[in-house]
């Protein structure tokens, strides 16, 4: 789950929440601001004015599950109604735990989604699927030769064989002054 916060101009804020809604039906604080720095040309002309008027925002949050992130952050970017130039930003933050308000017991799990990879073996889908043709043409013989006996199997057996080759290579472009003569 993700927390989004941002500022946003106050008469945008209904127009932004009914296309927030077509996605999915997210709690939504809005928080006025009663004094800010981002002024706009006023029309017209008043005794005694200086021709600017402070524009009316509110503070916007959201709690949305990580698959709609994306989408609604650029939502709130394209229907905010600040200019690049007024510096507006999008706060979005991880969300860790739920406290339940009467047992006051906190949930780890905040949704059941698919674990992510591991960072250490970032593969790209097309180099995945390449590996993983390889590995289904081939299963038989991995088996009996190199008791490989699944495709995890596979994908770390290629990585520790080609290792070796890597650290290989990247000595050779450090000066190894073990071995210089002088």
């Amino acid at each position: 789950m993700k927390k989004i916060e941002a500022i946003i101009r106050t008469q945008n804020f209904v127009e932004l929440k009914s296309k927030i809604s077509k996605i999915g039906t997210y709690l939504i604080a809005k928080h006025e601001i009663s004094n800010n720095e981002i002024f706009d040309k006023q029309r017209g002309s008043k005794v005694g004015s200086t021709s600017l008027r402070s524009i009316p925002l509110v503070k916007i949050e959201l709690v949305v599950p990580d698959v709609d992130a994306k989408k609604v952050i650029g939502i709130i970017s394209e229907s905010s109604g600040i200019k690049p130039s007024d510096g507006g930003k999008i706060f979005v933050s991880e969300m860790t735990e739920i406290v339940d308000m009467q047992t006051l017991e906190g949930e780890k799990e905040l949704e059941v989604t698919t674990p992510k990879r591991s960072r250490l073996v970032p593969l790209q889908k097309h180099t995945l699927t390449k590996v993983e043709e390889f590995y289904e043409q081939n299963k038989a013989m991995l088996l009996e030769n190199y008791k490989i006996k699944s495709f995890s199997d596979f994908v770390n057996f290629c990585i520790l064989e080609y290792l070796p080759v890597l650290q290989q290579k990247t000595k050779k472009t450090v000066y190894d002054l073990s071995s210089a003569r002088f």
